[in-house]
């Protein structure tokens, strides 16, 4: 199933964009950072591997090894949207199998944030692409995803969803802050919010809990 009909008929009228979790009734935002001082923000510092660890875990408790999932990367209206096709090795350090590749989609699309779009002229370039839990090396995307806002090296700046079609699950680390979750089932992710309660961000605590009572 291409992924406009799936999410079309899993998340109807949800807009793959941030913030997911204010977007969506069913979701959880947890926290992903905690302590942080910029002075003191390096690979192998415990505010970043705090990060990692976080990050991972939640992945691997939402994700199963055999989980049909979408890798979703949204470049927006930027001249390295091209070059990101074209250089697929962005995607390549982080699937096992290259052949996956060929499967690697790519929509044209209304920008996302149309409300910053005043003459219409920017573009979201999406890329989606089809595989299994474990074709994907998910650690090291994860922290890329986390370094991106911390000049630190590897990186992603675009923005990168995982969407998980047997769960039908969203995860979206936004940055090294925390990242959403959401479903179409509370039940789906009422495991999560039990065992990784304590990362759920205080401020959306009381609205998450109801979701779960």
């Amino acid at each position: 199933m291409a992924l406009n009909d799936y999410m079309y008929k899993t998340f109807p009228h949800l807009a793959l964009r941030p913030p997911l979790f204010y977007n969506w009734d069913i979701g959880i935002r947890f926290e992903l950072g905690v302590d942080y001082d910029p002075g003191e923000v390096c690979e192998n510092g415990p505010y970043l591997q705090g990060v990692y660890e976080r990050a991972t875990q939640l992945f691997k408790s939402l994700h199963a090894p055999n989980d049909s999932i979408y890798i979703v990367v949204d470049v927006s209206n930027s001249a390295d949207s091209a070059a990101f096709k074209h250089k697929l090795n962005t995607f390549s350090k982080y699937v096992k199998e290259k052949s996956l590749l060929y499967k690697l989609g790519h929509d044209i699309i209304p920008y996302i944030f149309w409300e910053d779009d005043e003459d219409g002229s920017c573009r979201t370039h999406r890329f989606t692409l089809p595989c299994k839990t474990s074709q994907l090396r998910y650690i090291p995307i994860l922290k890329a995803i986390c370094n991106h806002d911390l000049g630190i090296r590897p990186s992603i700046f675009h923005r990168v969803y995982f969407i998980n079609r047997d769960k039908h699950t969203i995860f979206h680390v936004y940055d090294d802050r925390g990242c959403d979750v959401v479903a179409t089932s509370p039940e789906t992710i009422k495991g999560i919010y039990k065992r990784y309660n304590d990362w759920i961000l205080d401020y959306d605590r009381n609205e998450i809990d109801q979701v779960f009572k």
